[in-house]
């Protein structure tokens, strides 16, 4: 099934206005990186922004480093490998986005920048190309205010590392329109996701539930006297998490798993989503997670 199929299969009689074919990443740290090697290694013509051209070439490092541990376990041939890297371009300038088909920002966990980001892109775009936000924590309507057309701006919220992990989150806003969500959903199953629908609430599905029970378990190691060892080893082989929470925390990052419980807890009242005093006394002292080497755990 090629990609113009799996959308008009999936919705009958609401084919997308739009056959996505090039890619723009906005942002390429750790999420947007991982994302334009999705989209890279689907099939679709890429392009990477960054501020800097030093940035840039940090990003081709990482992605085509991946996709060469890709190949060396298997998953991938050579020539798919090779086919994925000349996919690939990176520019410096919003403008050379010109021509993409869906637009995929992943910049600093901040609503200005953001904002003044869409404000940019909606104005370069044709009217028919989707922007997306891969926000975790951000309401996608207060982005998407900034633009003329927030008809065609929806949430696409991947999970770290993007290239491993299947879930993509599709977020309507009160504004989005059915072709523009129809249309990223078909995308994300088109690049090898398992897409679902959400509307623009707090934390989407998997944050509202998970940054509550994460805060749980680190407030359990002091309550309890529990070791970080012993708490993942109990959720590991208790409860069957693929991963204990501990280690999930320190891959995600300290200082974005304070974040989004920030915005959470702003935005529901809940005092379960408020970040742990442990958390904020790991922060301060640089202990973020595997990103710096210490965070429950110590990595070389």
């Amino acid at each position: 099934m090629n990609r113009t199929q799996a959308g008009a299969a999936f919705f009958p009689g609401r084919v997308p206005p739009v056959q996505i074919r090039k890619v723009g990443v906005v942002g390429l740290g750790t999420m947007g990186a991982g994302i334009a090697q999705v989209a890279a290694q689907s099939g679709f013509e890429t392009v990477g922004r960054e501020v800097s051209e030093d940035l840039c070439e940090r990003a081709r490092g990482t992605i085509e480093h991946y996709l060469s541990r890709a190949f060396e376990k298997g998953r991938m041939t050579s020539e798919e490998r090779d086919a994925a890297v000349g996919r690939l371009t990176f520019t410096t300038e919003l403008a050379d986005l010109v021509g993409c088909d869906l637009v995929i920002e992943a910049i600093v966990e901040e609503l200005e920048p953001k904002r003044e980001t869409f404000a940019e892109l909606d104005g370069l775009l044709a009217p028919e190309a989707i922007l997306a936000t891969n926000t975790s924590a951000l309401r996608v309507g207060r982005i998407a205010e900034a633009t003329e057309h927030p008809e065609r701006v929806v949430g696409m919220h991947f999970f770290n590392p993007a290239p491993l992990l299947p879930l993509v989150e599709i977020v309507r806003t009160e504004h989005s329109s059915d072709e523009a969500v129809d249309a990223a959903y078909a995308w994300a199953e088109a690049a090898g996701k398992k897409p679902v629908r959400c509307n623009d609430t707090p934390g989407f599905i998997v944050n509202r539930v998970l940054i509550p029970v994460l805060n749980d378990c680190v407030r359990v190691l002091d309550e309890a006297g529990v070791t970080p060892e012993d708490l993942d080893k109990a959720m590991t082989n208790g409860v069957g998490w693929p991963m204990g929470p501990c280690e999930l925390v320190d891959l995600v990052g300290i200082d974005i798993h304070i974040h989004a419980s920030e915005a959470l807890h702003e935005a529901t009242g809940d005092e379960r989503a408020a970040p742990p005093q442990r958390l904020r006394e790991m922060a301060s002292a640089g202990h973020l997670g595997r990103k710096t080497g210490r965070g429950f755990f110590e990595y070389s």
